[in-house]
């Protein structure tokens, strides 16, 4: 007999569907699987096996083939497990294959029968969607994150004999036997705007700081801040995130279904509702940063995307490590080619560098560093000059007086106050670009530069005089440009002025100061 069940899989960030084939037929008994698997998927086969057994299920013998389609494109995971039984089942007349209409089941087997959770399971769910499935039966781990797709009737199941049941069940009498998941995305949300967390009220001092931020927050610039040991930079950044806007509901599918694919989505929310904020070790390699590996998965930057990546002590990273980031600072995404095929990752993240300038931590004060001119020049020059000129904001912060450390929080402003205005500059940015895929003042190219950041006669001269004094290149120049539009976006202003050009370009006064010393 011939029986075919409908699981799916991703590639890279890409999600598909594919038909799970069984045939039994007279022959010598054995299991052969086919359709361009990973040894993973070739195991299934011993898997299945043994949680039939240990299920109860006394099959006779027969040979058994499996066929995975489209055979073109190969298959890894360990979600084929479930599918595998349910379609041998099927095949020896155990389920009805009407059970099965419009029905995409995906699941691990353990050896006693328990479905465990997979990776991956929300796009292949928003997949079966698409292509017109009303239903899935999931790992109980993971309905949740199915749950979030509303229109499709998703089942938990706990164990091979659950689902075996749930099927030869009477179609009026399943959804009492288990009952479809839900998801309250509402609620999902509103929870995590009562839920605590740092606020930018609790540092005290670093006032430029704390404007270079909200500058780089409002147009999702890139921000550098140097400075000495204790200054505070660790601190300002983990609350970079609290003066975000929230993630909009679209943006949260987006970055959950990154977070599903590599296997780091919440069993019990199944969305995620807040910006990520990532902070690799600086031993991370350049895989765990750019995402790849033997089976293709995101990496950190991937997982920040539509958050922070902040990266502490950032001269500590390798040379090299730090390069990578040169392409998905300018596209936005990350290209990784292997034998196995392409595979593209979102990386649409702020960069947040902390840095002190020195190995000792405090040049240029002479009475304290210790650091001689060639190990401060070894130092730095792990910044790169092409990543420091996709660095928008570049930002000393100074050594905390300890009359501010004493200052009462209620004088300083709170998360929320910042936030709102960065909302009212990101509307702006919204109207602006309303018809396109622009986002962000960041985002701008030539062609929107020379549109929404012309400058008049006087400004012009300003900009050039700037340009030729710091030596900037073009893409810095440019960036610069993007930087005094979100500050005009701060100040609800239409056009830049002279004002916000001299702010601009102090952003990138540390740049020189620490990278060309000497050098003028």
């Amino acid at each position: 007999m011939f029986s075919t069940v409908t699981s799916g899989a991703v590639s890279g960030m890409e999600s598909y569907l594919m038909q799970v084939e069984v045939d039994v037929s007279n022959g010598l008994p054995g299991c052969h699987m086919v359709g361009l698997l990973a040894t993973e998927v070739r195991e299934a086969a011993e898997r299945v096996r043994v949680a039939l057994q240990n299920a109860g299920i006394e099959l006779p013998p027969k040979r058994i083939t499996v066929n995975f389609s489209p055979a073109d494109v190969r298959k890894r995971g360990v979600g084929v497990d479930l599918p595998v039984a349910v379609g041998i089942l099927a095949a020896y007349g155990e389920i009805e294959e009407s059970a099965m209409e419009k029905t995409v089941v995906i699941g691990e087997l353990g050896l006693d029968g328990e479905v465990k959770r997979v990776n991956g399971i929300l796009p292949v769910v928003r997949q079966a969607k698409e292509e017109g499935y009303r239903r899935c039966i999931l790992p109980a781990d993971n309905a949740k994150e199915g749950a979030v797709i509303g229109g499709m009737k998703i089942i938990a199941v706990q164990s091979l004999a659950e689902v075996i049941a749930y099927l030869q069940a009477e179609e009026s009498e399943r959804d009492a036997f288990l009952a479809p998941v839900t998801a309250d995305i509402d609620a999902l949300f509103a929870r995590e705007e009562q839920r605590e967390e740092t606020d930018f009220s609790e540092i005290n001092g670093q006032s430029a700081v704390k404007r270079a931020v909200e500058i780089a927050a409002a147009g999702f610039h890139h921000l550098l801040m140097i400075g000495a040991p204790g200054a505070g930079k660790s601190m300002i950044a983990k609350r970079i995130p609290t003066v975000l806007p929230p993630l909009t509901k679209e943006e949260a599918l987006e970055v959950s279904t990154i977070y599903s694919v590599a296997g780091l989505l919440d069993t019990e929310a199944g969305l995620m509702t807040r910006r990520p904020f990532v902070s690799p070790h600086h031993t991370i390699t350049e895989t765990a940063l750019a995402g790849g590996g033997r089976i293709p998965m995101p990496g950190a930057i991937s997982l920040a995307h539509r958050g922070v990546l902040f990266l502490d002590e950032i001269a500590e990273f390798s040379h090299t490590t730090l390069d990578i980031m040169r392409q998905p600072l300018e596209d936005r995404r990350v290209h990784i080619a292997r034998s196995s095929g392409t595979y593209t990752y979102p990386a649409d993240f702020m960069l947040v560098g902390a840095l002190n300038p020195c190995p000792c931590g405090y040049y240029p004060d002479r009475g304290r560093c210790r650091c001689t001119d060639r190990e401060i020049d070894r130092y730095l020059s792990h910044l790169s000059g092409p990543i420091l000129d996709r660095i928008d904001l570049c930002v000393e912060t100074p050594r905390v007086d300890v009359k501010d450390l004493h200052a009462e929080q209620a004088d300083n402003e709170s998360s929320a106050d910042i936030r709102k205005r960065i909302i009212r500059a990101r509307d702006i940015q919204q109207k602006r670009f309303r018809g396109t895929r622009l986002k962000f003042n960041s985002e701008m190219g030539p062609r929107q530069l020379k549109k929404y950041c012309a400058l008049g006669e006087k400004e012009q001269a300003l900009a050039e005089q700037i340009f030729h004094r710091m030596q900037l290149s073009a893409r810095a120049y440019h960036r610069m440009l993007k930087v005094a539009r979100t500050i005009a976006d701060l100040a609800g202003e239409e056009r830049i002025t002279a004002a916000h050009l001299t702010e601009a370009s102090c952003y990138r006064i540390a740049d020189g100061k620490y990278w060309r010393r000497g050098r003028e």
